[in-house]
């Protein structure tokens, strides 16, 4: 087998080495070879200069992710070079790191508002919803009109009443939306960040407590929607979830009518009424 498939990790390792700038970290003399020395990222890394040329040798053993961490530091790697990093020294991506939310990019909110049809929204880890489409604002909730804080989805769920007699299911919406609750702030890294939101849900509603007591994990890829629209009446809509690449902190939910006829009476209810701005809801 070729060096070139037989020591993934080191040559990764070299390659980005070699396409750092010696004089942006403050290393200067003469060199027969572009990018830091060996030593240099050992130096930036808190590590032995030995032990990271027997890495990048193929000889090293397997690192721990804690220098793994430190030598993705040293090498300014970005998020998905570190991702990838980790996959070549352990065999899978790095812990997620959760970060706060940071705004939905113009480019994303455009996606949501090209679908003109199927109400569409971005929600974070802790299921704040922060991005919707024109569709979304009629036919599930005007978003714009309500303040961050109850923009989150548990808190109308277990605290509107409106919504709550809206569904077909309450209850049996109420523990998915639980489970999969779970699941996306355990994949996020977000536990900690959550703990005031479970909290006062815990205080305030006896149902979601004993739902979280559960411990129940659901995955929510896709699904049926089923709801009474003051307007419309029944609807029943498909639902699918899909990740923001680069963002584990967000996700979009698409809902899409289940025939021609739902689609012509959310067409026109779209068009007949005006919603609030379908901006970001970074405030």
């Amino acid at each position: 087998m070729s060096d070139i498939t037989d020591n993934l990790l080191g040559n990764y390792l070299r390659d980005r080495r070699m396409r750092l700038d010696p004089a942006a970290f403050g290393f200067s003399g003469r060199r027969r070879t572009p990018g830091l020395r060996r030593e240099e990222v050992a130096q930036r890394a808190n590590i032995s200069a030995t032990w990271y040329t027997w890495l990048e040798q193929g000889r090293g053993g397997a690192p721990s992710p804690e220098v793994l961490d430190r030598i993705a530091s040293s090498l300014m790697l970005t998020e998905p070079e570190r991702e990838h990093l980790f996959i070549l020294g352990l065999g899978r991506p790095p812990e997620v790191r959760y970060k706060p939310f940071e705004g939905v990019t113009p480019r994303l909110q455009r996606l949501l508002d090209s679908l003109e049809i199927s109400p569409a929204l971005i929600k974070t880890a802790t299921w704040d919803v922060v991005a919707w489409n024109r569709a979304a604002s009629v036919v599930l909730t005007d978003f714009g009109k309500l303040p961050p804080a109850e923009r989150n989805i548990l808190r109308r769920m277990f605290f509107d009443p409106h919504v709550r007699n809206a569904q077909h299911d309450w209850e049996g919406l109420a523990r998915f939306v639980v489970g999969a609750f779970r699941a996306d702030v355990a994949r996020a890294g977000a536990t900690s960040e959550v703990t005031q939101l479970v909290d006062e849900l815990c205080r305030t509603s006896a149902e979601f407590k004993a739902l979280w007591r559960e411990n129940d994990v659901l995955g929510h890829g896709e699904g049926v929607k089923r709801f009474n629209h003051p307007t419309l009446g029944p609807m029943e809509l498909e639902h699918s979830s899909f990740a923001v690449d680069g963002r584990p902190d967000l996700s979009m939910i698409v809902y899409n009518p289940v025939d021609s006829a739902l689609a012509d009476r959310i067409r026109a209810i779209v068009k007949s009424q005006r919603p609030s701005s379908r901006r970001q809801a970074a405030e």
